[in-house]
Order: C-alpha cells, then sequence, then structure tokens
C-alpha cells in the first residue's frame, strides 16, 4: 500500500517539539499548551491523522497529527477521571464531544478521538487519533484502534478489530464508506477496506495478506479488500523445508454491483453459497 503525507493544519511547533521530545514532561507547560490544542483540533474533527485523497486514490497521513498525539503521552500528567461510579487515572481522559452520537453505557472514547454526529457506539472502544464517521455503527466489543479511520455509513460488526497505527510511523488502518466488517474481523497494520465491501466473519486482513479473486484466481493488491466485493478469509498452500502448509489469505468471492446498500440477508446467501457462515 502506498502512503503519502498531506499538509497539516497544526501548528509546526508540533515538530519543533517532536525533535526535542526525550526533553520533555509535564512540567513543561508551554509544551503542555501546545500539544494539547493540537489533539484537541483532531478530537473536533479539525484534524485528522489521514484521510483518502480522491485526486490520488492515496492514503495521505498527516504526521504532524500523530506526533501531537505520541507527545500527548510526554507532557500530560496522570489525572484521575470519572463516569458515574467508575473511577479511570490515565494520561488521556474520555472525550467531552458527543453530541449527535448515540453511545450506549459502556462505549468508551478517549479524548483526541473523534466521532461524528449520527453515529451509534454500543459497549466498545474508540481509541486516541482514530476517527468514525456519520451514520457508522461501532458494535459491541468492538475496537476503533489508535488512528484508524472509519468512513460514512459503516458497520463494524461485534468483536471486530481495527488496529492502530501510530509508532513506527505506518498507513493507518482505513475501512471507507458502506463497508461492513463482519463479527471477529481483525483490520491492522495500515489495511484497507474499500468503499463497499463486506467483510465475512472471522477475516484477518493485514498489508502483506494475499487477496484473491477465486472467479479468475488473479491476485489483487495486498492488504486491500476490494470495493463493493464479498470477501472472507481463507488459505493457500505454501512450501516451507518442514513441509506444505495453508498461509492465510483474503478470497473474494463476489462482485457487487457499485452504490448498492448491502442487503444482510442477501450478503448471507452469498456466504452460505459458498459454505460460509455469515
Amino acid at each position: 500500500m502506498s502512503e503519502a503525507t498531506v499538509a497539516s493544519p497544526l501548528p509546526a511547533v508540533i515538530d519543533e517539539l517532536w525533535e526535542r521530545r526525550t526533553e520533555l514532561s509535564p512540567a513543561d507547560e508551554q509544551a503542555r499548551a501546545a500539544v494539547v490544542g493540537a489533539v484537541d483540533a483532531i478530537d473536533a474533527g479539525q484534524a485528522r491523522v489521514a484521510v483518502v485523497d480522491p485526486a490520488t486514490d492515496e492514503v495521505v497521513v498527516d504526521e504532524r497529527a500523530k506526533r501531537a498525539i505520541l507527545l500527548a503521552f510526554r507532557v500530560l500528567p496522570m489525572a484521575r477521571s470519572e463516569v458515574g461510579d467508575f473511577r479511570y487515572d490515565d494520561r488521556v481522559p474520555l472525550t467531552t464531544r458527543l453530541d449527535g452520537v448515540r453511545a450506549l453505557p459502556g462505549a468508551i472514547v478517549r479524548w483526541g478521538a473523534y466521532v461524528a454526529p449520527g453515529a451509534v457506539l454500543m459497549p466498545s472502544f474508540v481509541n486516541i487519533g482514530a476517527y468514525v464517521d456519520s451514520g457508522t455503527m461501532v458494535d459491541t466489543w468492538a475496537t476503533v484502534g489508535s488512528g484508524a479511520q472509519i468512513g460514512k455509513n459503516v458497520h463494524l460488526s461485534g468483536g471486530a478489530g481495527i488496529g492502530g497505527v501510530l509508532e513506527p510511523p505506518s498507513a493507518v488502518p482505513v475501512v471507507e464508506d458502506e463497508a461492513m466488517v463482519g463479527s471477529r474481523c481483525m483490520v491492522v497494520g495500515g489495511a484497507r477496506v474499500r468503499q463497499g465491501c463486506m467483510l465475512g466473519a472471522g477475516a484477518i486482513l493485514t498489508p502483506t495478506t494475499h487477496v484473491i479473486d477465486v472467479e479468475t484466481g488473479a491476485e489483487l493488491p495486498r492488504g486491500e479488500a476490494p470495493a463493493w466485493s464479498v470477501c472472507v478469509g481463507g488459505t493457500r498452500p505454501r512450501t516451507f523445508p518442514g513441509g506444505t502448509f495453508g498461509m492465510p489469505c483474503l478470497l473474494v468471492l463476489k462482485r457487487l454491483a457499485e452504490g448498492v446498500r448491502h442487503d444482510k440477508s442477501a450478503l448471507n446467501a452469498i456466504l452460505r453459497d459458498h459454505g460460509v457462515d455469515a
């Protein structure tokens, strides 16, 4: 997967602080103010760790935003926060910006993550630097990792894990608009689920995952679930000195008509036709 960088809306002082990050501590009030301001902009959705550039179709990364988040762990003191009877001790508090978001008890969103109005959060976890767009549901026990970017009208099913990538520098996991990520799926390390894709339950997608079209046998770009397709986890044989073993891959079972909203019963029928549980 290619990765580009983007001009950041955050102040250049973040880069200056990054160069001397080993010297910083919570006692550095000016540094803390600059970092808090930068992360607060991410929390408000005014800046984000990454976005898909519509002109190039590449994931463009704001390294300054990543640096601001990492610096927060150096310049913020430990502090206690409270939600009802629950007590938390951390350097990063919970967000206070969930206006227009349906957040059920047990949903946790750290400060520095943006969740757009119209999103639904079941008991789940959204980590710092993440971006969850409108119309998206983060289902029960699903996790949106640090810096992960989730588009509009996405369904992250129960227990799905979207990995976070802040350090070392790498492209961040991106789940694009209208996608469905099945229960217990894992999308990690900078992998990309393209628009309208449906991942069957338990699929694993990493940047090095082989992606194979079962109709043609063609190898598609690694680490990318194709747009408007139905994909499931599979295996492919690979020979080692000790024998031949099955290695994980992603199988593209069917192409969907572009722009068609997911019909869950039809998608489940596709999976059943291929001997896969919904």
